[in-house]
């Protein structure tokens, strides 16, 4: 379906992001110990990051903090970002939201056609499978990507 074609720009956007992102990676041997300085606003108290979570380096060139909240992970990715450190964190959750919220545009806008009589119910569930199918498509190039980049990290 043509105005389809819409979002599947979008999720194309949404892996252009990424790549760039995975782009400004730097090599070099990981150590948690660079995050040792770096606090993070925990109930209105600074709070080293190491506090807050568990960090580790499953490889030498990548460090994997895991909050044990969960609503921290931005407030966390921001304190990196605004650091001098020059590392720029990767959450490769956010390029599938960003897909899925694709995804809810389009099904949305399926399902107000339907609703106005521009399409019919079996239209309408097609176009749904459809950007099921587009969706499913995305989510793995994502996967594929982010295998990837793990791969290029890995090598020395």
């Amino acid at each position: 379906m043509e105005e389809l074609k819409v979002y599947e720009d979008k999720m194309n956007k949404t892996l252009d992001v990424l790549l760039s992102d995975y782009g400004t990676i730097r090599a070099g041997r990981a150590n948690p110990h660079v995050l040792d300085k770096i606090k993070v606003d925990y109930y209105g108290t600074p709070t080293p990051v190491g506090q807050v979570g568990t960090i580790s380096s499953p490889d030498p060139r990548t460090l994997v903090i895991q909050p044990w909240d969960g609503s921290l992970l931005k407030v966390i990715e921001k304190a990196i970002q605004t650091s001098d450190l020059g590392i720029n964190p990767q959450n490769d959750g956010d390029a599938k939201v960003a897909v899925r919220n694709v995804r809810r545009d389009a099904v949305d806008f399926v399902k107000k056609a339907q609703k106005k009589g521009e399409m019919t119910e079996d239209d309408q569930k097609k176009a749904e499978k459809d950007i099921q199918e587009l969706t499913d498509k995305y989510i793995k190039k994502i996967d594929e990507m982010c295998a990837k980049k793990d791969k290029e990290l890995m090598e020395i």
